[in-house]
This record gives structure tokens, sequence and C-alpha cells, in this order.
């Protein structure tokens, strides 16, 4: 079931979502300063490719360096970025079909909002 999801996802969100985010990333890569943007934002990208099976767990040693990262990324980008994918998970949520993508969405919240110290492991 897993992989019928994540084929329908990738289809119909997943690989503009992901491409999204991999810009991204080579944006904030091209400047020095935002690396650990670019890479969150390549992690992020992935996880959008190939959401279901896959969790978000928070890295127990990320230390402070992740905790100022987020900060900044919050006042940035973050809020933003998890306000879109809730408003387009409850517009998904509309049509029976669409319930699974906007189950999707609703996963990318958490790694979209707070991206540093976080990783993306399988929940097999």
């Amino acid at each position: 079931m897993r992989a019928i999801l994540n084929v329908i996802w990738l289809v119909l969100s997943g690989f503009w979502l992901a491409l999204g985010y991999l810009v991204a990333g080579i944006v904030c890569c091209l400047l020095i300063v935002t690396i650990p943007f670019g890479l969150a934002s390549f992690r992020i990208a992935a996880y959008a490719l190939w959401p279901f099976g896959r969790t978000v767990t928070e890295r127990r040693t990320a230390g402070f360096p992740s905790l100022l990262g987020n900060v900044v990324w919050l006042v940035f980008a973050g809020w933003w970025l998890a306000l879109v994918h809730v408003v387009t998970g409850l517009a998904l949520c509309v049509t029976i079909i669409g319930i699974p993508l906007g189950i999707g969405n609703f996963k990318m919240v958490p790694v979209s909002l707070l991206p540093l110290g976080r990783e993306i492991v399988s929940t097999q």
C-alpha cells in the first residue's frame, strides 16, 4: 500500500515539491553561510519524493547550533512553508481520493517548520 501511495504522491505532487526544495537547496548552497539550510532543503526534497513509509525523528545529538539555525529558518522560511503544507493538505482532504495526499502534506509540516536536527528514518 505504501508503494502505491508513494507512486501516486510522486506523480501528482511529490516530484514538483521535491524539485522546489532542490532548487532552494542549491540556492542556499551557493552562499557559504546558508549551506546548513541547503543541506536541510536537500533532506526535505528526498522526503518529499517518497514520504509514505518514512517518518521524521529528532536527532538527540543536534545541539545548540541546530536550535539557533531552526530559529532563523522558522523566522525566514519555516512558518510559511508549514502554512502552505497545511493549506494544501486541507484542500486535498476535501475529496476522498485526495485524503492520502493531504496526509502526505501534513507529514511534511514538522520537517518544513524545523528541519535542522532532524533525520528521516524508515518506519518498517
